[in-house]
C-alpha cells in the first residue's frame, strides 16, 4: 500500500470553479466565487488520538510516518504543498435563509485519487476562514469524537456518509459555552479529518441563485455533473434535471436509511445537505432510544421539532424544493422540476413501506395492510419501546409465539411493567396480524431471521455511549473511544464480548448534557 502522505495530489475544485479574489484571511461577504484560499491555524502541540486503518485499507493507503501524518492531519503541516480553501455557500437555516454561511470551521488541505474516485480531505476546527463570521474557527475535543466515531458507524451500517480519516488533539485550549447560556469554559482543541468525494452542498447553488449570478451557479452545476455524475451526459437543460432527479433519488435513499437505523440528525439545514446524498455535518445527532416520532436532539430545534425523528423525509423534501428553485435559471420552466419533486413523495412512501417490511422480516409490503405499520409505531410510542432493542429482538429464531413475544416488549420498554400492560390487548391484536402474514409467506424461520438482522443493527452509538467515551478521553484515556470505534464497524454482528453496549440507555442519561439534547455547536 502507498503512504498516504506520498499520494499524488489533484486540485479539481479549485482549478476548475471561480476562487475568492480577496487573499486576506478576514471574515467577509464572498461574491462570485466558490471558495477562497485560506491558511490552517498551527496547533500548539499536536497529538495523534485515533486514525481510521479502515479507511485507510478502503482506498489502498497506508501511514508510513505517524508523527507527519500528525503533523498533516493537524494542519501544522501542508499537504504536499497544496493550497487549501474554505468553500462559500449559503442556506436556510431551521426554515430562514440566512444568506452567505460558507466553511467557518473546515479547511480543504488535499484532494487525491484512490480506487478510482477522486477524494476531498477536509479538516475541521483547523482555524478561521473568510467564512468564520468572527469566531475562532476550532473545534473541541467534545465534538470531534463525536463526528469522528458516527462517521465510521454510519458507513458501517450502510448508511450513505462522509467518512473520518483521523482525529487529533491540538495541544491548544478552546472557550466554549455548551449550552449558550453565559457558562463558558476551556476545552481541549482538537481536529477531525473527514474525506469525501465532495463536500458541495445544496446551500452552494442557493447562493448563487440568490444573488442571481447565473453565470457563476451554471458553472458549478456543469462541473458538478461533470466530476459526479458522469453518466448524466454534457450538461445541458435535460441533463440538469436527471441531475436533480438522481440527487432526489438519492438522498430520499440516505432518509430511508436513517429511519431504519433511528438515526436524527438535528440539524438538516440545507447547508448540511450534501449534493451526493451523504450524511454530513455530525452535530446534535443522536439515535432514538424509547420510540417517539417527535424527538429532536437539538436543543435549538427543542419548540418547534422541524427536525425531529418523524420529519426528516419532509424536511428533506423542502430542502429539495430550495435546490430546485435554485436550479429554476437554467431550466425556466416550473412543471418539470415539480414533476420531479411530487414524483419523489409517492417513491418515499413506497420505499418507507419496504424498509419497515424488511425489519419484521416481510417480503412483500404490497400485501400488508395499510395500518398495520401505523399500529405498531402506536404501539412502540405508547409503550415506550427502545427502538433497536426491539427489532433485534424481533429478529431471533424462537419469538415465534406471542408469550415470547410479550416478554420482548416488556424487556425492551422504558416504563415499569404495571405501565406496559395497559397496552398488551392492543400488542396482543397487532402480533396477531403479524403471525398471519409471516404465516401467509412461508419463509423459513431461520432465513427470516438472519435477513432481519442484516437490516436491523445490534449496536449503534447511543449518545450516553459517546458521551462515556468523551469523558475518559478529556481525562487523557482512549482506550474507550477506541472500544466503541471496534464495536461498530460490526454493529449486525453479536459480538458476545460487547453485550453490555446491547441495552437500554440509563436512566441517568436521559436528562444529561450530551446524552439528551445537544446544541449545534456539540
Amino acid at each position: 500500500m502507498k503512504d498516504i502522505l506520498s499520494t499524488d495530489i489533484t486540485a479539481r475544485f479549485s482549478n476548475e470553479l471561480p476562487a475568492d479574489s480577496e487573499k486576506e484571511n478576514f471574515s467577509r461577504q464572498v461574491h462570485e466565487a466558490c471558495f477562497s484560499y485560506a491558511e490552517t491555524k498551527k496547533p500548539r502541540n499536536p497529538e495523534l488520538v485515533h486514525f481510521s486503518s479502515q479507511l485507510l485499507h478502503e482506498l489502498g493507503l497506508s501511514v508510513e510516518n505517524e508523527e507527519d501524518f500528525t503533523n498533516v492531519m493537524s494542519g501544522a503541516q501542508k499537504f504536499n504543498g497544496f493550497r487549501s480553501y474554505a468553500m462559500c455557500y449559503g442556506g436556510h437555516q431551521f426554515g430562514n435563509w440566512a444568506g452567505q454561511l460558507g466553511d467557518g470551521r473546515a479547511i480543504n488541505i488535499a484532494e487525491i485519487d484512490a480506487k478510482g474516485f477522486n477524494w476531498k480531505l477536509q479538516l475541521k476546527g483547523a482555524g478561521p476562514t473568510p467564512y468564520s463570521r468572527g469566531s475562532d474557527g476550532l473545534a473541541v475535543l467534545r465534538s470531534s469524537i463525536r463526528e469522528y466515531l458516527c462517521s465510521e458507524a454510519m458507513h458501517s451500517l450502510g448508511v450513505p456518509t462522509t467518512r473520518a480519516l483521523s482525529l487529533v488533539k491540538t495541544g491548544d485550549l478552546v472557550t466554549r459555552d455548551i449550552l449558550y447560556n453565559g457558562n463558558p469554559k476551556d476545552e481541549i482543541g482538537a481536529v477531525v479529518c473527514r474525506t469525501a468525494p465532495s463536500f458541495i452542498r445544496f446551500g452552494s447553488f442557493q447562493l448563487f441563485a440568490a444573488r442571481s449570478d447565473t453565470k457563476n451557479l451554471k458553472k458549478l452545476f456543469d462541473y458538478t455533473i461533470k466530476q459526479h455524475y458522469t453518466d448524466l451526459g454534457e450538461p445541458s437543460k435535460e441533463t440538469y434535471l436527471l441531475f436533480l432527479q438522481e440527487v432526489v433519488n438519492r438522498t430520499m435513499d440516505m432518509v430511508i436509511h436513517w429511519q431504519r437505523v433511528g438515526f436524527v440528525h438535528g440539524v438538516m439545514n440545507t447547508d448540511n445537505m450534501s449534493i451526493l446524498g451523504l450524511t454530513i455535518d455530525y452535530g446534535p445527532y443522536g439515535w432514538l432510544e424509547n420510540y417517539d416520532r417527535q424527538w429532536t436532539p437539538n436543543t435549538t430545534d427543542a419548540q418547534h421539532r422541524r427536525y425531529r425523528f418523524g420529519n426528516q423525509a419532509n424536511m428533506a423534501l423542502w430542502n429539495l424544493t430550495q435546490l430546485a428553485n435554485a436550479m429554476y435559471p437554467l431550466i425556466e420552466e416550473v412543471a418539470p422540476l415539480q414533476e420531479i419533486l411530487e414524483e419523489s413523495q409517492l417513491n418515499y412512501t413506497i420505499k418507507y413501506r419496504e424498509m419497515m417490511a424488511s425489519k419484521v422480516g416481510l417480503r412483500d409490503w404490497s400485501l400488508i395492510g395499510k395500518d398495520f405499520f401505523k399500529t405498531l409505531e402506536k404501539n412502540l410510542t405508547q409503550s415506550e419501546l427502545d427502538y433497536t432493542l426491539f427489532f433485534r429482538e424481533l429478529s431471533y429464531e424462537g419469538n415465534s409465539n406471542a408469550a415470547e413475544f410479550w416478554n420482548i416488549v416488556l424487556k425492551v420498554s422504558y416504563l415499569r411493567e404495571e405501565e406496559v400492560a395497559k397496552h398488551k390487548e392492543n400488542w396482543m391484536t397487532w402480533y396477531s396480524g403479524y403471525a398471519d402474514y409471516l404465516i401467509a409467506e412461508g419463509v423459513d424461520e431461520a432465513e427470516r431471521a438472519e435477513a432481519m438482522r442484516s437490516v436491523n443493527p445490534k449496536y449503534v452509538l447511543r449518545n450516553y455511549m459517546a458521551q462515556l467515551a468523551i469523558d475518559e478521553a478529556e481525562k487523557g484515556d482512549n482506550s474507550l473511544l477506541i472500544e466503541l470505534y471496534d464495536l461498530l464497524l460490526n454493529p449486525y454482528e453479536e459480538q458476545p464480548t460487547m453485550e453490555k453496549w446491547y441495552v437500554k440507555g440509563p436512566e441517568w442519561a436521559r436528562h444529561k448534557v450530551g446524552c439528551s439534547m445537544l446544541s449545534c455547536s456539540s
